[in-house]
């Protein structure tokens, strides 16, 4: 009987999140037709896939807009960028002279409207020393070759190949190649459009010869040339490359650099553009990201940009090219698919520890035996690593039923007790734990945290142990299950703060990235995070001078200072037990005077894995309010 009850709520659960996901869409501008198509592709892949979906969307929805009231973005939103693209986006001064830039542009059975419209955006540009290579790859339909004469006889900038047989999006990019004569190669795809711009941009970001990639943001057109869904991407993320081809459009590459890693290769086609900047960045590329939306990727039912599982060939094709990217940088590495289309699971191999445990998980703690009892017990329970050891330094406690757990507990083995009878301290409290730690790695973990992952160990671990790595720490929830860490932006409301927060953990790109993909960041809360302990030693562990917080952040600063990427993964997941809004009173004077002057200067300028077109004033990514 139960079960039939249980049953039957997840019907009426299904029936209504299907029934807002349908005028949620028709208001997105789907039509009736796509719509079905959608449903009828999902439902083949079976009815638990296809209800996965509904409530995954269903749920994305609901925490972009808690209403339920569906959102027109074909109106509203579509509105509100406009009016932002025409108040706030900046301007690129013209210039007439430079280096030649080539725009490569290989095309294929194109639609007349589209590539007239790709080849007027190159024409408009504001910078004009350019040439357009066009190789098309055998068309059969006699308006494009008709639309490539026409414009190649009006503009001889404009260069035109034709092949006689059909070679793939490879072969294509490569014979344009042949034709291209400038410094930098840009990409543009046969049906979209470049921002008038876009060019002049790119050459302001050329730096002589220390600039090999330029990348930049970019937005997308509906099927009425409507601007819209932009995307405002951080600087160069390595961790989060490797998780999604995050780059997109406009992508601009040095093409001396194309020749010497081997051009495109046909074998990752549909990922050819990840496989190839993955190879230039395999030998040492330097990579320009420019903050503004430089390209207009068309949204249609055919293409990526409107449905991401039109093409599940170009997803096994990037991580082909992720893994030969991994063998060579990273051996041992192992590329997995993620849990959405074109994202990706890098594994790292865990080198083996002589001193036989992987990691010392420290807590510091003052009664509140109820978290603690919760935190280790859950911690026991739930973690699926073996090697490791559990540290508690108790600060004070005077509770009697404390003490008599902790020393219980320290008894039996399962935990080594420190006491440390001293006033309040974070960080004393934290490297006085870690001076007599065992382990290769340090996880630094609060009395509130509630482990719920199994693997949350083991993949902050991993990481840690990279020769390349800080810091790194986790997702963490609030007991709703709302996000409550995805990374820590430098700025954000001031001084610095957890992006995402209040979200709910689901794969949503609006604005800026997705909340779930992995990724560098300037820093992670001291709630949860690991580090490598010679790593901790030889940056000096943490700043003492910091009483309660902010000593967290100044530590994956001075990692992030020395070279080391400092990552957020958001595949170990845990509960923080911690209320949503903190009384700032409780935080001493003296740690925001040490916070102002350790967090120069990106808490004014700006922090370059965020994007200075979103608001610094909301930890939901939004569009920069007009000055």
């Amino acid at each position: 009987m139960n079960q039939r009850i249980s049953l039957l709520k997840k019907l009426r659960a299904l029936q209504s999140a299907g029934r807002r996901s349908y005028y949620q869409a028709r208001a997105d501008g789907l039509s009736r037709w796509q719509i079905m198509v959608r449903v009828l592709r999902n439902v083949m892949r079976g009815p638990r896939f296809f209800s996965r979906r509904v409530m995954a969307f269903d749920q994305a929805k609901l925490a972009a807009n808690p209403s339920g009231t569906p959102i027109q973005k074909g109106l509203d939103g579509f509105e509100a960028y406009r009016s932002w693209t025409v108040t706030q986006e900046p301007r690129v001064a013209l210039r007439e002279h430079g280096e030649l830039i080539s725009v490569l542009m290989p095309t294929c059975e194109t639609p007349q409207e589209f590539l007239r419209e790709a080849i007027a955006s190159v024409r408009a540009q504001s910078y004009s020393n350019w040439e357009l290579c066009i190789y098309d790859d055998a068309s059969s339909a006699q308006h494009v070759h008709d639309i490539l004469q026409e414009e190649a006889a009006a503009d001889p900038r404009i260069i035109v190949m034709k092949g006689g047989a059909r070679g793939g999006i490879s072969a294509a990019s490569n014979e344009a190649l042949k034709i291209a004569r400038g410094k930098f190669v840009v990409l543009l795809d046969h049906d979209d459009l470049l921002h008038p711009d876009a060019l002049a941009a790119v050459m302001a970001a050329m730096d002589g010869d220390k600039t090999d990639i330029i990348y930049s943001d970019h937005d997308c057109i509906d099927e009425s040339s409507r601007r819209k869904f932009p995307f405002f991407k951080p600087d160069w993320s390595p961790d989060l490359f490797l998780s999604q081809m995050y780059l997109g459009h406009l992508v601009a590459i040095r093409r001396d650099l194309i020749h010497e890693v081997g051009l495109f290769d046909s074998s990752m086609d549909g990922a050819q553009d990840y496989d190839l900047i993955l190879r230039c960045i395999a030998g040492g590329a330097e990579v320009h990201h420019i903050s503004r939306v430089l390209y207009h990727w068309r949204q249609h039912a055919g293409s990526t940009a409107g449905n991401a599982d039109s093409k599940p060939y170009a997803h096994h094709a990037g991580r082909a090219a992720l893994q030969r990217y991994l063998d060579k940088v990273y051996p041992g590495a192992i590329a997995r698919d993620g849990v959405n289309s074109f994202c990706y699971d890098v594994r790292y191999p865990v080198p083996q520890d002589s001193r036989g445990i992987d990691s010392s998980i420290i807590i510091p703690t003052r009664d509140g035996l109820d978290l603690l009892r919760t935190c280790i017990s859950s911690l026991k329970k739930v973690t699926d690593a073996a090697r490791y050891e559990l540290i508690v330094v108790d600060n004070g406690s005077k509770e009697i039923a404390t003490l008599r757990w902790l020393e219980d507990m320290a008894g039996s083995g399962v935990i080594k007790l420190i006491r440390a009878d001293v006033p309040f301290n974070w960080s004393y409290l934290n490297n006085l734990a870690a001076e007599q730690a065992r382990g290769d790695v340090l996880v630094f973990l609060n009395n509130d945290i509630e482990i719920i992952d199994p693997e949350w160990l083991s993949r902050l671990v991993e990481h840690a142990l990279r020769t390349d790595v800080g810091v790194c720490g986790p997702l963490l929830l609030y007991g709703d299950m709302t996000i409550q860490h995805a990374g820590v932006v430098l700025g954000l409301g001031g001084w610095a703060d957890h992006v995402f927060k209040g979200m709910q953990p689901l794969h949503i790109q609006s604005n800026y990235v997705s909340p779930i993909m992995r990724r560098n960041v300037l820093a992670v809360t001291g709630a949860c995070m690991a580090i490598e302990a010679k790593k901790f030693d030889a940056l000096g562990g943490f700043d003492e001078s910091f009483q309660v917080c902010g000593s967290d952040v100044e530590l994956c600063l001075r990692a992030y200072r020395r070279g080391l990427l400092n990552v957020y993964v958001p595949e170990a997941r845990l509960i923080h037990h911690e209320s949503k809004t903190r009384d700032p009173r409780d935080i001493p004077a003296g740690d925001f005077e040490q916070s102002e002057r350790a967090y120069a200067p990106f808490r004014t300028e700006g922090d370059p894995y965020y994007n200075e077109n979103l608001d610094y004033l909301s930890c939901v990514p939004q569009l920069r309010k007009q000055h």
